[in-house]
């Protein structure tokens, strides 16, 4: 019975689906060419210029390639008389999704529009932006890209960066370096004070105007706390800060400073 099946389907109606089936195969092959040649020609326009940035223009190409892939194979259903308004339907309610998700990423879009019109800080600018520290790699449409201290990128969406605090550390040219410094009881502060305003002077990178502090900053049961902020550009500020430590060292070895010891509060527990 099924072979007399198959015989009368492929009798009656075998050559008009072999042409169906001929018909989606060319069809794919043709569609698919197109497409390719229609991809390149879209990125190829996006790119011309420099107008559009490249990540940009690969995901505009890439949402193209997509929905023209779509289309074929709605093409493709249709030779073989596929209906195609459940999938019209599928496709009416994948772009109300998308269309949902794209109104909060408006917010980011306009509040990068600000942030492009207003420039708080540019590519290359070391920011506190969202919570986030770090080197503003690129400023995009939704979000800013920042590389942190540690060689981690973070994304900053644009709405967020707009409505919080925005701490933009090369704008000025000069950021003050802030570190300190403990001399034991024994030891003439002020003569500390000017070994130490000597040395840190002398660092590399480490600014004449304004001049660095150092002072006083609080009084220790051990001896006096000085703060010690010389100032530098931002993009020196790690290795200030860490040469600034250096000299403290080698300024209270060379003149034979005492290491400040817990003995009042050791006294006093006893």
């Amino acid at each position: 019975m099924n072979m007399d099946a198959a015989w009368i389907f492929l009798s009656t109606q075998g050559m008009d689906f072999g042409l169906k089936v001929l018909g989606a195969v060319v069809a794919w092959f043709v569609g698919r060419w197109l497409i390719g040649i229609l991809k390149r020609l879209a990125n190829a326009a996006l790119l011309r210029g420099q107008r559009v940035d490249a990540t940009l223009a690969h995901y505009l190409s890439a949402i193209v390639s997509v929905g023209l892939n779509v289309l074929l194979i709605l093409a493709i259903l249709d030779i073989f008389g596929v209906r195609t308004t459940s999938f019209a339907a599928l496709l009416a309610g994948a772009g109300l999704a998308i269309g949902t998700a794209w109104g909060g990423l408006l917010t980011h879009f306009a509040a990068g529009v600000f942030l492009q019109v207003l420039r708080p800080y540019k590519v290359g600018d070391h920011v506190t932006i969202g919570g986030v520290n770090g080197v503003v790699k690129e400023l995009g449409l939704f979000g800013t890209t920042l590389v942190t201290g540690d060689s981690v990128t973070a994304l900053v969406g644009n709405n967020k960066v707009l409505s919080d605090t925005i701490q933009n550390f090369s704008t000025l040219p000069a950021r003050r370096v802030d570190t300190t410094a403990k001399v034991d009881n024994s030891v003439n502060v002020r003569d500390a004070i000017e070994k130490l305003r000597e040395a840190v002077a002398k660092i590399p990178n480490v600014a004449h105007d304004p001049k660095p502090d150092i002072e006083i900053l609080q009084f220790t049961p051990e001896g006096p706390l000085l703060a010690v902020r010389p100032y530098t550009h931002a993009d020196n500020y790690w290795q200030v800060y860490f040469d600034t430590h250096k000299a403290i060292v080698d300024t209270f070895a060379a003149a034979g400073y005492p290491v400040p010891e817990i003995r009042t509060a050791q006294r006093a527990l006893t």
